[in-house]
């Protein structure tokens, strides 16, 4: 599955950013190619003015057309919640750390998802080779 990058411009300037990579669901019957969307970024002098929104409702619409059947994220879920994301372990998928906050595990199912695509949600090499998963102690 190919990654998807997205920006949004204001008089020519960008302004927003969001990215779609590759990653997977360890599903009992086969592994299912899946997207997570991060990250999400708009340049602070305009936030919110819907530009996030529109950037994750964009991606989530890219997705979908593309027979994605999963979205999966980190993220507040007092944002991401009101913008098509749901607790991702409360409806059947585990995390890929200890280090992700129940809460912050969230996961959209577009429509090619089906009831059987369960499991355990797997980020690819990059994800792990930047240490990008999960929270680290500010102490360590």
């Amino acid at each position: 599955m190919a990654p998807m990058s997205f920006v949004a411009t204001v008089d020519d300037r960008v302004v927003g950013h969001v990215l779609l990579s590759a990653t997977r669901v360890d599903a009992p019957r086969r592994i299912v190619d899946v997207l997570s969307l991060s990250p999400l970024g708009v340049v602070p002098e305009f936030q919110r003015q819907g530009i996030g929104t529109q950037l994750i409702a964009y991606a989530l619409e890219a997705a979908d057309s593309q027979g994605v059947p999963l979205v999966f994220l980190e993220g507040s879920p007092r944002y991401y919640g009101t913008r098509g994301f749901e607790g991702a372990s409360a409806v059947g998928f585990r995390s890929p750390s200890l280090r992700i906050p129940e809460a912050a595990f969230q996961v959209a199912r577009l429509s090619a998802h089906e009831p059987w695509m369960t499991g355990t949600f797997v980020y690819s090499e990059a994800f792990w080779a930047f240490d990008c998963v999960g929270l680290r102690d500010p102490e360590d």
